[in-house]
């Protein structure tokens, strides 16, 4: 048995993309803050699906529990690593609350970090494997009022696009994509701008729905490609090579 693992998976992109890689026969672990969410999504899929679906509850922000985590699932046989747990926020620096950025840090960068590292350094010579890690279409261009958080989701893209290239070039068998999703419809606006509800039917003039972006994601999955990624104008979902430039470093 080969495992998906999943962050952020108690809803969104996620939830969405747990229930698409179940159809496909993928026995899942499922990681999020929120446990009773992870449990419903468990009880749905195996339904409907005859997959192992293992919940594992942590907060990611945390950074102790992010290697608490891994430490708990090494003694499963990992194929696939989705790291998708990451929050954003809306506010010009000046004004951004400092303790939910230092939070949106550890979680959009620093876990996502050291969740690859570990991930990689297990797994990088196994036939296979893939590590798909969630940025942003504004990891590609900087968004007025959300520079702190589209930062995060630059180094989420140059970070993944990088480490693609570095396991191609020492001819690694894991492979390393980023999905750079455009406005989707999820929790996401809520927590970025800390209200209650709000709904992007009248709100949001162009958006995918989670389930669409799970899809755009396992289109992902399965081509040959570094990057999908969500045109910020059409909303058309291409697939890429890297964009970023880079460079081999001289052994002289």
């Amino acid at each position: 048995m080969a495992y998906t693992v999943i962050t952020g998976a108690s809803s969104g992109i996620g939830y969405e993309a747990a229930i698409a890689f179940a159809e496909r026969g993928k026995d899942l672990i499922l990681v999020a803050r929120r446990e009773e969410k992870l449990e419903e999504l468990k009880s749905e899929i195996q339904q409907r699906h005859n997959v192992d679906v293992v919940v594992k509850p942590a907060d990611l922000a945390e950074p102790e529990n992010v290697h608490a985590l891994y430490e708990d699932i090494k003694s499963y046989s990992l194929e696939t690593f989705v790291n998708n747990a990451g929050f954003g926020n809306f506010d010009p620096v000046a004004d951004q609350d400092l303790g939910k950025i230092q939070k949106m840090l550890r979680l959009n960068v620093e876990a996502l970090t050291v969740l690859s590292t570990l991930f990689v350094r297990d797994y990088e010579k196994q036939e296979g494997t893939q590590l798909l890690n969630i940025s942003s279409a504004g990891g590609y261009n900087i968004v007025g009022g959300a520079v702190t958080y589209c930062s995060t989701k630059f180094y989420v893209s140059a970070f993944t696009e990088g480490l693609a290239q570095e396991l191609q070039g020492k001819g690694a068998k894991m492979r390393a994509k980023v999905l750079a999703p455009a406005a989707t419809e999820t929790e996401f606006m809520k927590r970025s701008f800390d209200v209650e509800d709000i709904s992007y039917e009248g709100n949001v003039p162009q958006y995918h729905t989670a389930k669409e972006m799970a899809h755009f994601l396992l289109d992902l999955y399965d081509s040959n490609k570094v990057v999908g990624i969500v045109d910020g104008e059409t909303y058309e979902f291409h697939l890429k090579d890297p964009i970023y430039p880079y460079v081999e470093r001289s052994s002289k």
